[in-house]
């Protein structure tokens, strides 16, 4: 579990090919201490797992479905990102909860300058859009941010110059790919009114919410 609250940046050095997976050779700019091989690290808001670690340095594997469905299917060497390490049950939540579970890509569409802020415009597919609402969060490559407008086929958000500062959205160029991992509480949400029983029937419908005062 993480916070989308990035620690820092690192680099790609090596990418090894195995099959249809991948291992990641990655650099962080900071040491990662307290860290040990078995933890999870968030790269640009993919969770993986370090399965060597050396002072700044560490390796992890990227499965099929990873690759198919982050943008590490088109990553290369020298590429920035964004890392975060796990978050401990002592820690603060400063931004929201991220399970570091892609659930897709967007295309950054459209950035403006406004005061001190960079707004930017990513266009998603509806099956992402579908979890978004407006002032609700979203993870951009592992960045907690907060929706400023959707719609079907877009999202728009709000960069501080800190944000810009520290990890790679303040770099991104119009066209560039970004990992999504929409509100995990909202896809909770459907699967909870939608899901189906064994009977087949569905466990919560319109008329289970007005009977208990949700309506």
């Amino acid at each position: 579990m993480f916070t989308g609250i990035i620690e820092g940046l690192g680099t790609i050095t090596s990418i090894q090919s195995s099959g249809q997976s991948r291992r990641l050779s990655l650099e962080a700019d900071f040491i990662l201490d307290n860290t040990k091989i078995g933890d999870s690290i968030a790269v640009s808001g993919a969770c993986l797992t370090a399965v060597t670690l050396e002072g700044k340095q560490f390796k992890a594997d990227v499965s099929p479905e990873t690759l198919g469905m982050t943008t590490f299917g088109k990553a290369k060497v020298g590429d920035r990102v964004n890392l975060e390490r796990a978050l401990r049950l002592s820690d603060r939540l400063d931004g929201h909860l991220v399970s570091g579970h892609i659930d897709g890509t967007g295309i950054l569409k459209h950035r403006k300058i406004t005061d001190n802020a960079i707004i930017i415009t990513i266009g998603v597919s509806e099956s992402l859009s579908r979890y978004m609402i407006k002032k609700g969060s979203v993870a951009v490559d592992g960045i907690s941010l907060t929706i400023n407008d959707c719609d079907p086929y877009s999202f728009s958000v709000s960069i501080i110059p800190h944000t810009a500062k520290l990890t790679t959205i303040g770099f991104k160029k119009i066209g560039d790919p970004v990992n999504i991992e929409t509100d995990m509480i909202g896809k909770y949400v459907e699967q909870f009114v939608t899901g189906k029983k064994e009977t087949g029937q569905s466990s919560v419908d319109m008329a289970f919410l007005a009977k208990n005062g949700f309506l």
